[in-house]
């Protein structure tokens, strides 16, 4: 198992999920030279905007793995990540992200990461959508009743 076997696989779940009505992406994840997640983009099935291959690898092993933090993990992405999905993966501590097909090549096919990570660059509330702070009452109580709970 190397770099280039782990992303064919990758490319062959990618495909898979074309054949299966769904988009152009696939992701292998694995840990201490072992799969212990593959995955595909099931946005259409599950009409979640957020099932993007990488995430649903990251989700695959928070439940068999039974956390949800991965240091020293690798994915590997059929396609260049999103923000979200590079943003789910620094957050579960992954320590590589390998990926195959870039802007150049998904960006004709309407899939160009580029818009979305130019828009992240943007200072908080000026990313597309309307921020609104509403600071409350007790607003502190959720933090205190967990760091009261983790004996913090």
């Amino acid at each position: 198992m190397n770099d280039e076997s782990l992303m064919k696989r990758a490319l062959e779940l990618a495909k898979e999920s074309v054949t299966l009505g769904g988009e152009p992406f696939g992701a292998v994840m694995v840990l201490d030279g072992k799969v212990i997640a593959e995955a595909m983009n099931q946005a259409h099935i599950d009409h979640d905007p957020t099932a993007h291959a990488e995430i649903q690898a990251l989700r695959i092993a928070s439940r068999e793995q039974g956390r949800g933090s991965h240091p020293g993990s690798v994915i590997y992405a059929s396609g260049k990540p999103c923000p979200m999905c590079m943003a789910a993966m620094v957050n579960a501590g992954v320590e590589r992200v390998i990926f195959c097909a870039d802007d150049e090549i998904g960006g004709p096919f309407g899939y160009s990461t580029a818009d979305g990570y130019a828009r992240m660059k943007q200072d908080f509330g000026s990313q597309g959508a309307v921020v609104e702070h509403l600071p409350l009452p007790k607003q502190d109580e959720p933090f205190k009743l967990y760091a009261h709970k983790v004996g913090g």
